[in-house]
């Protein structure tokens, strides 16, 4: 991890722990080496720093690819984020992400692909479930709680004191998450498993 990688880390936790009452469990579930997807579900803008900020590996994160410009752009790369179009997943994209984790390194997708509107879960998208195919590793499902709230989709400011907590579940290894590689629909059902291993995760 770089050193300004290692500052943000710093940074967002206690921004995190001081304005919201940060939490985190489940940090054992956490692999100490090897490529990982880690898949939460996804509340708010608030999410990747804070699913980031206490993992102890250099986790990679998709980011919108218009934000790639400027000031914002230089700052985004050097968190590890890589240029995506939402509207599909190009094959460059796919070949910079299997890169990624054939280097040993976690990768954060959000299944739903976008923001809750309600803050419930939602369906996942085929696209985690491509990557999952493709690159064939482990999945860590992670349950956000707090952040629908704190800044959901609609609000401009954050609101202060409500709490944030972020669960790590098990690891699901690849075996369990795409058994059977000739299924009908294979990309979605993949991703419908990995919402039900979110879904396991209780909420307080």
């Amino acid at each position: 991890m770089s050193p300004f990688y290692i500052f943000a880390q710093y940074f967002s936790y206690l921004y995190f722990k001081l304005f919201h009452r940060f939490e985190v469990l489940g940090l054992e579930n956490i692999p100490q080496d090897g490529p990982f997807i880690l898949a939460p579900n996804h509340l708010s803008f608030f999410d990747p720093p804070a699913l980031g900020c206490k993992l102890p590996r250099n986790l990679h994160y998709f980011a919108r690819n218009t934000l790639f410009f400027g000031p914002l752009g230089m700052l985004i790369r050097s968190l590890n984020s890589i240029p995506v179009n939402r509207d599909q997943l190009d094959l460059k994209t796919l070949r910079t992400v299997l890169g990624v984790l054939k280097n040993g390194h976690p990768l954060l997708v959000f299944p739903e692909g976008t923001r809750s509107k309600d803050g419930k879960l939602g369906t996942g998208q085929k696209g985690i479930g491509l990557l999952i195919a493709k690159s064939k590793v482990p999945v860590l499902p992670a349950r956000i709680q707090g952040s629908y709230e704190i800044l959901g989709p609609g609000k401009i400011f954050p609101r202060m004191g409500r709490k944030l907590r972020v669960k790590y579940g098990k690891v699901c290894p690849y075996e369990t998450i795409d058994p059977d590689p000739t299924e009908t629909d294979r990309y979605q059902k993949i991703a419908d498993r990995v919402m039900e291993a979110i879904g396991e995760i209780p909420v307080d």
